[in-house]
């Protein structure tokens, strides 16, 4: 009698929980808000010469329409993406989405230049309350490939809002829509604002930290002073010409950080007492190399972008005297290399990975950096800058909106990949502060370049030469993200 021995095969593994079904319209809902406050950023430079002559303000004035709406955004963000945790990431970004087109309209209507610094003050504190609340959303409303497109759609967003926003305004003011001039360029935000508004509740699911974090008080105090002491004398510094009030608040930004960094790592580490408070900033992200070295990326990504746009905005409406509207047609030749790029960057972060898709995007912008310098240089040496045709600067251009199409979406995602659930109303704050502070920082550092030549062209030349390599270097700390699809 034989007896036969079946090798029992082991049972097969259940299939992987399919991706959550994000709810029809959440993205339209979120990138609209994106887009506002991306567009807001840009829009003023092109509606500042006429608001200036309409209200009777003076320069200090005017340049607090710009650097009051870019202080309150960037000192709110971080404890925006916690009132998210706590409060509720759609509560917060509804809210954020109500106060920034009331404070919108309290732009076009403001009867005084003091009244409109007060209403952006307020639109930067509603879109520093959105920011890191749409990061959030997208980490967690989507996975995997869906994860991968929607933070692709965010890129571009953000990239047309930039690129296209000084076009855009100059159209605003050329048409005079109902003679309102550059107060359209703040009311074109109510009916769009009003319509995401309905479709909030509808649209986005509410969603929190898994624990009901604490608010941090004293993380709060120290991160929005220091923030405040950084950002301030960076903003106001070059218009003024660094007086010594701008030395020392950046010398208390330094010992304030300090203070904050040391408070956020006492907090984490003493989280599980029954007297500890919650970090504001929990230091244990910075033990993913994934998020350490991504928020190192993307400062070295930002640092050019704001900078990029002055000095070529500067180039074309000084250097080459072309009005608001005939700078933003130039503006289009980088439109069209993002949009090629953008609307593809998922395929290709498929195929090649996100350090791979960032480090391709980043060499094109070098690139097209380099082309810039050499057809300024060229063009510096040949003739009178006036004389020639602005579109020897298409090529280069266009390279560079390749680049930045390939870039913004997965320098961003990167970041917040595998962040504990818990963890990413935080991350998201820590993002987007730094997304603004690079771009504050870039402004100072390439304004010494630019204002630091004497000749107009050879003065961009070397700016975007600059650039470039800032693009190298971004290249350079993309090799430090760890392998992933």
């Amino acid at each position: 009698m034989t007896t036969s021995l079946r090798t029992r095969r082991p049972a097969p593994s259940p299939p992987p929980p399919a991706p959550p079904q994000a709810p029809k319209g959440l993205l339209p809902v979120v990138l609209t808000a994106t887009f506002m406050t991306t567009l807001d950023i840009f829009v003023v430079n092109v509606a500042l010469p006429s608001l200036q002559a309409d209200l009777g303000a003076g320069p200090a004035v005017v340049q607090w329409v710009m650097a009051g709406f870019s202080l309150a955004l960037a000192a709110g963000l971080v404890t925006a993406g916690r009132l998210g945790d706590r409060y509720g990431r759609r509560r917060m970004f509804g809210l954020g989405l109500a106060l920034f087109t009331l404070a919108s309209a309290g732009c076009g209507l403001a009867p005084t230049a003091g009244t409109l610094v007060g209403a952006r003050v307020l639109q930067g504190l509603a879109a520093a309350l959105m920011g890191p609340q749409v990061l959030t959303i997208l980490r967690t409303a989507f996975a995997g490939a869906e994860q991968t497109r929607a933070f692709a759609r965010y890129g571009l967003t953000m990239g047309v809002g930039g690129v296209f926003g000084q076009l855009i305004g100059g159209l605003l003011i050329r048409a005079d829509l109902f003679g309102l001039g550059w107060r359209s360029c703040f009311l074109i935000n109510l009916p769009i604002g009003l319509a995401a508004l309905v479709m909030v509740r509808r649209c986005l699911p509410e969603s929190r930290a898994p624990q009901r974090p604490g608010l941090d008080p004293i993380g709060v105090v120290l991160a929005t002073a220091s923030l405040t002491a950084l950002l301030l004398p960076l903003i106001q510094g070059p218009q003024l010409g660094w007086p010594v009030w701008t030395h020392l608040c950046l010398g208390a930004s330094v010992a304030l950080l300090a203070a904050f960094a040391v408070h956020q790592h006492h907090a984490t580490t003493t989280a599980h007492t029954l007297t500890a408070s919650t970090p504001l900033v929990d230091t244990r992200l910075f033990h993913s190399r994934a998020f350490s070295a991504g928020v190192l990326a993307q400062l070295a990504f930002w640092l050019g972008q704001g900078s990029f746009f002055l000095v070529l905005a500067l180039h074309l409406q000084f250097g080459r005297g072309l009005d608001a509207l005939g700078a933003g047609l130039v503006f289009t030749a980088i439109g069209v290399g993002y949009l090629i790029t953008s609307n593809a960057t998922h395929r290709v972060t498929a195929r090649l990975g996100d350090r791979g898709t960032i480090t391709v995007g980043g060499l094109l912008m070098a690139a097209g950096l380099a082309l810039l310098a050499l057809s300024a240089y060229a063009a510096s040496g040949a003739h009178s800058a006036a004389d020639g045709s602005v579109w020897w600067l298409a090529p280069g251009l266009f390279v560079d909106g390749l680049g930045m199409g390939l870039v913004i979406a997965p320098v961003t995602s990167v970041v917040l990949e595998g962040v504990d659930p818990g963890l990413t109303g935080s991350a998201a704050g820590v993002v987007a502060t730094v997304q603004q502070v690079g771009g504050a920082l870039g402004i100072a550092l390439i304004g010494l370049v630019y204002y630091g030549a004497d000749d107009a062209t050879a003065a961009f030349g070397h700016s975007v030469l600059a650039l470039a390599a800032l693009e190298l270097l971004l290249v350079a700390l993309v090799r430090l993200l760890p392998r992933r699809g």
